[in-house]
This record gives C-alpha cells, structure tokens and sequence, in this order.
C-alpha cells in the first residue's frame, strides 16, 4: 500500500512515493507460529515413542496412556539382550554400498546430461524419474525368482544391488540439478590443461558441486536404510536388515509396545543424527537445488 505525497524536491514537480507502514511483525509472527505448530504436529508421534520406549510394557500398553507412568530402560535392555547389530551391521553395509555405487553411477550420468547434454535430455530425467513410479511390489515376484534361482536369497549383496536400482534414478535427477550450474568455463578450461573425464569429474566437478552431492548421498542412506518389502521377502536370518528386526517384537502373543519403540529409537539414531547434521544439505537437496 502507498501514498502520495508532495514534493520534497522543488526541483522536480512529480510526487513522491512513500510506503505507508505495514504490520510486518505481526505477519511474521502469525507465520512462525503456524511453522512452530507444524513442527510440533509432526514431532508428537517422534516425543509419544521415545516417552513410551521409556516405560514398561503394561504402562505403555494402558488406555488411556499412561504419560507420567515411572520411566525404566527395561525396553533397551530387551533390544540389546536381543542381539541386534548383525541386522545393524547388514542394513549399515547394504546402505553404505549402495549409496557408494549410486554415486559412482550417478556422477557421470548426470555429466553427460547436464554439461554434455544429449537429444531430448530432458525426456530422459523424466522416464529415469518415472521408474520411482512403479509399485514395488509389481516387481517383487520375479525379483525373488531371479534371486531363487541364482542362488543369491538371504545375501546382503542383493540388496546393495535392488538399492542402488532404486535410488539411482533420483541420484541422477539430483545431480543433474546441481551439475547444471557449473561453468563451462571450468570444465573447458581443465580440458585444455590435458584433464580427461575421470579428472575433470573427481578433482574439478566433484569439489564445486560437493553439497549436492552430499545431499543425494543422504537422501539414498536414508531410503536405503528405511526400506523394509524386498528385506522382508529375500532375506532370512543372515542378511536379516534392521527394519525386518522390529518386526520380531510383534509377536502372536502380543504386540510388545516399549519394546519396539525403544528399539525404534535405537535405530532410528543413526538416520536421525547423518539427518540433522546436514539438515541443511537435505532441505536444499530435496528442493532440487533450488534453495540456496
């Protein structure tokens, strides 16, 4: 909103525009208490398992809950009486290698589409992004087939090879995004000085574009380590991953409540601490690299 006034300057005849003042604070303020309500709408269900990971199982299981019940590290001891870091060293291993190779994939896919790009690049980012859009579960069957028949069931190396299908096609999408504002100018200017590709992605691309790639390494680690349909059906007990490990504390005698939500927690750490260490490499990334 403005309003004309008169001339300050008697040397010019036309009006000067000056803004009339706003409510900003107010504004400002109204919106940060609807992001402050937000974030506290989806923190609750994060708070009600960490408080109920701290009571016993009869206090957690009461209705109504009980929220001042005594607090007790009972549930921990049970997951950590339960062994669980082979399904914690599978589902560190399958994630890690997983997001290692996405990257090695990924990289110079996403090169030769935005430094070098190729007829119709961006009909190619679209059909890599419409492979996401299958249902998992369609190509679940001749999956479990193929490893059947291969010999390759219960191995956490099928799953670093399913993960890194299925997280490649948003890597490339990412990297592209962030490959594209690149100068060229660089790139040329490495090429004249005898760089070949493998240098040019490793020592000139790789540092300019590092919180990119930062961003769609955690972005793979975190779907990776959270997946749990193809771990359920390929894996048994020795490549058992962490999520198909809290399945065991629902039971035919009960579902054990503390229990796994202590274990819940406990994995989850992990994923949550890799999270807010590069909260801000997550947001930019998921964006796109629109956010700066």
């Amino acid at each position: 909103m403005t309003q004309l006034t008169a001339p300050t300057d008697k040397s010019t005849s036309r009006p000067t525009l000056v803004k009339a003042a706003k409510p900003r604070s107010l504004k400002n303020a109204a919106l940060a208490l609807v992001a402050w309500l937000g974030g506290l709408v989806l923190f609750l269900p994060v708070a009600w398992m960490v408080l109920t990971s701290f009571h016993s199982e009869p206090d957690a299981a009461s209705n109504p809950p009980a929220i001042t019940a005594p607090l007790t590290l009972d549930g921990y001891r049970e997951f950590f009486d339960s062994e669980p870091w082979p399904p914690l060293i599978n589902s560190m291993t399958a994630s890690l290698a997983s997001t290692l190779l996405v990257l090695l994939l990924a990289l110079p896919a996403a090169y030769a589409l935005a430094i070098r790009p190729v007829k119709a690049w961006r009909d190619a980012l679209f059909f890599f992004l419409s492979t996401k859009m299958l249902p998992i579960v369609a190509g679940l069957l001749p999956i479990y087939l193929f490893a059947r028949n291969v010999g390759m069931l219960d191995n956490v190396w099928l799953l670093v090879l399913l993960y890194t299908s299925m997280n490649l096609p948003i890597a490339v999408w990412m990297l592209q995004s962030f490959l594209a504002e690149v100068p060229v100018s660089v790139i040329e200017a490495a090429q004249l000085d005898g760089a070949r590709l493998p240098v040019v992605l490793g020592r000139v691309i790789a540092p300019i574009v590092l919180p990119g790639i930062a961003a769609t390494a955690l972005i793979c680690f975190i779907f990776s380590w959270n997946e749990l349909l193809f771990a359920r059906v390929l894996t048994g007990v020795v490549a058992e991953t962490a999520p198909v490990f809290l399945t065991r504390f629902i039971t035919s005698q009960g579902l054990f409540l503390a229990q796994l939500s202590a274990a819940a927690v406990a994995i989850s750490l992990p994923v949550l601490a890799a999270g807010f260490a590069a909260q801000d490499k997550l947001v930019q990334g998921l964006s796109l690299g629109a956010v700066k």
